[in-house]
């Protein structure tokens, strides 16, 4: 990893902000949009890029704020990497959060959040937390190979208990949905179990699919043809250079997905997620009349 001096930390307006406090990942996921040519990446993805005035520019940015609202983070890169287990930005970023009344929405794989569970559970009394989970596979042996270097499955399905346990709102990441790998009912319905079991307000599909662009592509294929002989073929006859790769059976996972949110009363559209993770509920913007920012 290297360390660089940002210039900003959030990006967004005044209704919602986003944070990336770290840029590339070690977790490996064979998938990973993020290591796309147009972002930019001036360094091998692995080299994790610190912002280590991070929680300096967001506390400055906050202070200046009078209007409360939801900062979510962990689009772009994973807020608990490897390297938080030593740096603690994201908790030192929390603790700013916290501090100045807004809200998190908060999206990881790894059970590393759990250290911070007490934070969040303050930061949703004050204000709202919601922990965002993604969850792929509901086979651990196949998701050592999708995501190698994070926590499995189960393990996640129990981040996301804990957090039901302490009444802080979860959202699962139902993608991707890799074409003849994990797209099967099955799995779909196996993972959607746990999401009721557990009472996940709500699941994010785009598809039931993958997309693909340069440098995310040929990272993905070369993964293919390492523990998948001969899907990469399969990929290309199919798909060819297309950017959105949908499942061959899409229409009917697509179909048990709905039918299944629905008899469950949890949230399935993009839209009715990222509305409940971006709206700050009333008592906290009350409450940040007499927050400590002295606004």
């Amino acid at each position: 990893m290297h360390f660089v001096d940002a210039k900003g930390i959030l990006t967004g307006n005044s209704g919602y902000y986003g944070m990336n406090i770290y840029r590339g990942c070690t977790h490996g996921c064979i998938y990973c949009d993020s290591r796309s040519k147009c972002y930019q990446f001036t360094h091998p993805f692995e080299d994790i890029e610190v912002k280590q005035n991070a929680p300096e520019l967001l506390e400055k940015a906050l202070k200046s704020k009078r209007k409360k609202c939801m900062i979510g983070t962990g689009a772009m890169s994973d807020p608990y990497m490897h390297c938080e287990e030593e740096l603690r930005l994201t908790r030192k970023c929390l603790e700013i959060i916290h501090k100045y009344g807004f809200g998190v929405a908060i999206q990881t794989k790894s059970d590393r959040i759990l250290r911070d569970i007490d934070l969040l559970e303050e930061i949703n009394r004050s204000a709202k937390c919601v922990v965002q989970i993604t969850l792929t596979t509901y086979d651990d042996e196949l998701c050592r190979i999708l995501e190698p270097n994070v926590c499995n499955t189960r393990r996640r399905i129990e981040v996301l208990e804990k957090m039901q346990e302490i009444g802080i709102p979860t959202v699962v990441w139902l993608t991707p949905i890799l074409p003849f790998i994990n797209d099967t009912e099955e799995n779909i319905t196996s993972i959607l179990n746990e999401c009721a079991r557990v009472g996940v307000k709500g699941v994010i599909d785009f598809g039931m699919g993958l997309t693909l662009r340069e440098g995310d592509r040929e990272y993905y294929y070369a993964a293919l043809d390492k523990h998948f002989p001969g899907m990469k073929k399969r990929y290309i006859q199919r798909y060819g250079n297309a950017y959105e790769l949908p499942s061959p059976g899409a229409k009917e996972l697509k179909a048990v997905f709905r039918s299944f949110c629905k008899q469950n009363d949890i949230m399935s559209t993009p839209e009715d997620c990222f509305t409940f993770m971006r709206e700050l509920p009333e008592k906290a913007t009350q409450m940040s009349i007499f927050d400590l920012s002295g606004e």
